[in-house]
């Protein structure tokens, strides 16, 4: 028993091990790419900066390069459990490879919603600003908000989790703003509405 699971024990630490120095490199690679591409202040003409420092999270070039080592370590520690031969983790494993290109790109359709939200925000709140209404950070806000929602419900229906829980809640949140909406513009705004 002991010569079928040492080899198998070896294999798995100079898998773990390797693949450490390999996540460490990338991290190291990742974060000065980064930094030499300036996103830090993209980050910071985004809005996205100061949504860090609120969260007590590491500026945007360090959080991405620590994503992507975790990323890569835990990929070496699972190729790593796999080398010891127990099929409970082989099946893990084949969950976790579909999972992961969703997860991905979930993440990156909120990433770029995001972003496109903060640049429609931005647009819609000068347009606003120079036409001359009253309210024209109700407006910017309320077109941030839908974005970010629209966002969210796209990401989460890319990963797959409870799509009909999604779908409904999106419905659910999206048809309240409309009702809410139509009822305010109904009963209590039509003599702004006229003089707008």
């Amino acid at each position: 028993g002991l010569r079928l699971v040492i080899p198998r024990l070896l294999a798995m630490l100079s898998v773990v091990v390797a693949g450490w120095l390999i996540a460490a490199l990338a991290r190291a690679v990742v974060g000065r790419g980064l930094g030499w591409l300036r996103v830090g202040r993209l980050a910071e003409r985004t809005g996205a900066a100061e949504l860090l420092r609120k969260a007590e999270l590491p500026p945007a070039e360090r959080l991405v390069a620590s994503a992507v080592f975790w990323l890569l370590f835990l990929g070496f520690l699972l190729a790593g459990l796999d080398a010891l031969g127990l099929k409970t983790l082989q099946a893990m494993r084949s969950e976790i490879g579909l999972l992961v290109p969703r997860l991905v790109g979930g993440l990156a359709i909120f990433a770029v919603g995001l972003v496109l939200a903060n640049v429609v925000w931005r647009v819609v709140l000068l347009a606003a600003v120079n036409a001359g209404w009253p309210s024209a950070r109700l407006v910017g806000g309320a077109v941030y908000f839908l974005m970010v929602t629209i966002v969210s419900a796209m990401a989460l229906d890319q990963v797959g989790l409870a799509r009909p829980i999604v779908l409904t809640a999106f419905a659910l949140v999206v048809g309240t703003i409309m009702l809410a909406l139509a009822i305010a513009v109904g009963v209590g705004v039509g003599p702004l509405v006229r003089r707008l």
